[in-house]
């Protein structure tokens, strides 16, 4: 090969490795967004979590008599929309109740016990432990008396890019 017909060539292979490395680059910069987009969900999560324990917590120590035996009345009264929902929820697309909204608990009755009420806006308002989209409406703690005082705890909540909405149900006992 003459050098003539050679010139240009470094030219050429220069840019293919540009492009190259500019394809690595954008590749990284995009597992950066996705890997952000997955530590907040585990942050909410995790803060949905210690919530629930909070107020499970609460419901433990606070449906009590003073000798430490569980009243029925008093745990009733932790009972924050009780009705709608659906307990069970399924998530993939394939579903035939895919779209179904877990946290649909409008209508029901709201607790004017005060632990719950603070611990509602807690979830709700505070900035230090609030979770986004959520309100008083989109959480539900259900108090089953009847079997062995069983308290179920929804947190529900709606990330920016959620099409719907997350949720985290602990199942307790008051014993």
């Amino acid at each position: 090969m003459t050098r003539r017909r050679q010139q240009g060539s470094f030219m050429i292979e220069a840019l293919i490795g540009i492009v190259i490395f500019l394809m690595g680059v954008l590749a990284m910069i995009a597992l950066q967004a996705s890997s952000i987009a997955i530590q907040t969900d585990a942050q909410y999560r995790n803060e949905a979590s210690n919530l629930v324990d909070q107020i499970l917590g609460q419901i433990n120590l606070g449906a009590r008599d003073p000798n430490g035996a569980v009243v029925a009345g008093t745990l009733a009264g932790f009972a924050h929309n009780p009705t709608g929902g659906t307990t069970t929820c399924r998530l993939l697309a394939t579903d035939a109740s895919a779209n179904t909204d877990c946290c649909n608990f409008g209508g029901g009755v709201v607790s004017l016990n005060p632990l719950v009420t603070n611990w509602v806006a807690a979830v709700s308002t505070n900035p230090a432990t609030r979770l986004p989209a959520s309100d008083a409406t989109r959480q539900q703690i259900v108090v089953n008396a009847g079997v062995s005082n069983q308290v179920i705890v929804t947190v529900c909540w709606q990330g920016p890019k959620d099409a719907r909405p997350r949720f985290h149900r602990v199942i307790g006992h008051v014993n």
